[in-house]
C-alpha cells in the first residue's frame, strides 16, 4: 500500500495516544500513516452523555470513514454502540491494556481509607452503583471532562477522589497518579474497557487484511467480543450499571491436554437509582460467571446475560445509551 493510511481519530490527548498505538503497529509493518482529527458531538458538549445520544463519541468518526475522508477509524471499543454498522468492518482489536478501574484520591488514600461522606467523582453509572454497593458511605458526584480536568478536581480539593480507567492513564503515561487499582471483585470493569476497536470500510479488503495481519490480537478480540455479547443481550446500553470481564484461561480437556477457554464474569445493579445519595437504599448487585470454549464467546455472553436477567437484571433494559466515557 503506497499511499499513506489516513487514521481517523478524536482530538483528545487520549484518543491521539490510542491512534498512535495503531499507527506505530502499521508503520512497523512498513506502512505510512497520517492522523486525521475528527470532531464528534461528545467533544462539543458538556451535557450528560444520556442527553446527547447514542454514538456520541463514534458516529462522526464512522461517517468520516464511510464517506472516504479517512481509511480507518480508531475507537475506544467500549464507546461503540453494540449494533454493528453495515458500512464498516471491525478489522482489528489490538492487544488490550489492563482493563481495571483506578482510584486517584487525596493524600494517597485507598477506597477503603476514604472517610464516610467523601466526594468521589465518576461519570459512569456502573462505577457509581458498584462503589455505592460497597457500603462505605461515600458520596458519588457525576462528572465529565478529560483526564486532566478530572484530576484537577482532586488537586483543587473539589473532590476527594475520582475513578478512571487505568488503561487511559497508562496510555497517557500518568500511572503515577493512581492511589489504588480497584480489584474487579470490588468494581468490575465496563465491557471492552481497555480495548481499542479499529474499523475500515467493508469493501476495503486491502486495508482490512493489513489490519488483521499486523494489528489484530485474537485473544483480546475473543475476550472483548464475549463481554460485548453480554451487553448486547442485556439490551442495556453502556450507560446502564453493567460490568463484564472475560479472560482467556488455561484448562484441561478430557485427555488432560492444555486447552484455552473463556472465563466470563458479569455484574448488574438491579435497583440502583442515578444520583442516589450515599445514605440512600442499598444497591443490589447481581453477579454471575461462566466458562466456555474460546470459539463460542458470543454464545457465552448471551447465556450469562440470560442468567443475569433471570436473577433480576431485567430492570436494566430501559436504557440504551452510548458508552460510559472517562476521558
Amino acid at each position: 500500500m503506497s499511499r499513506a493510511i489516513r487514521i481517523g481519530t478524536r482530538g483528545s490527548a487520549l484518543a491521539l495516544a490510542q491512534s498512535g498505538i495503531v499507527a506505530a503497529r502499521l508503520e512497523a509493518a512498513g506502512a505510512t500513516t497520517e492522523l486525521i482529527t475528527v470532531m464528534t458531538p461528545g467533544d462539543k458538549s458538556s451535557a450528560p452523555i444520556p442527553e446527547i445520544g447514542i454514538g456520541v463519541f463514534t458516529s462522526a468518526l464512522r461517517d468520516a470513514l464511510a464517506d472516504g475522508m479517512v481509511d480507518i477509524a480508531v475507537h475506544s471499543y467500549k464507546d461503540l454502540p453494540t449494533a454493528p454498522d453495515p458500512r464498516l468492518s471491525l478489522a482489528a482489536v489490538p492487544p488490550r491494556e489492563d482493563p481495571r478501574d483506578a482510584l486517584i484520591a487525596r493524600d494517597n488514600l485507598t477506597l477503603g481509607e476514604l472517610p464516610a461522606g467523601s466526594r468521589v467523582g465518576t461519570g459512569s453509572p456502573r462505577r457509581a452503583a458498584q462503589i455505592q454497593a460497597l457500603g462505605l458511605g461515600l458520596s458519588i458526584v457525576p462528572i465529565r471532562g478529560n483526564v486532566d480536568t478530572r484530576l484537577r478536581k482532586v488537586e483543587s480539593g473539589e473532590l476527594d477522589a475520582v475513578v478512571l480507567a487505568r488503561a487511559g492513564l497508562a496510555r497517557l503515561g500518568r500511572l503515577e497518579v493512581i492511589t489504588e487499582v480497584l480489584d474487579p471483585i470490588q468494581v468490575l470493569p465496563a465491557p471492552a474497557q481497555g480495548a481499542l476497536a479499529v474499523e475500515c470500510r467493508v469493501d476495503d479488503m486491502d486495508t482490512e487484511h493489513l489490519l488483521q495481519s499486523v494489528v489484530d490480537d485474537a485473544a483480546t478480540r475473543a475476550a472483548v467480543g464475549t463481554e460485548r455479547a453480554l451487553l448486547a443481550a442485556l439490551e442495556a446500553g453502556c450507560q446502564a450499571p453493567v460490568g463484564a470481564l472475560a479472560d482467556v484461561v488455561e484448562d484441561f480437556d478430557a485427555d488432560d491436554r492444555i486447552v484455552y477457554r473463556l472465563s466470563l464474569r458479569g455484574v448488574a445493579a438491579a435497583n440502583w437509582i442515578p444520583g442516589s445519595a450515599a445514605e440512600g437504599p442499598a444497591v443490589e448487585l447481581i453477579r454471575a460467571s461462566a466458562t466456555g470454549d474460546l470459539t463460542e464467546g458470543e454464545q457465552l455472553g448471551r447465556a450469562l446475560a440470560a442468567e443475569l436477567l433471570e436473577l433480576g437484571a431485567g430492570l436494566l433494559t430501559t436504557s440504551n445509551n452510548d458508552a460510559e466515557h472517562n476521558r
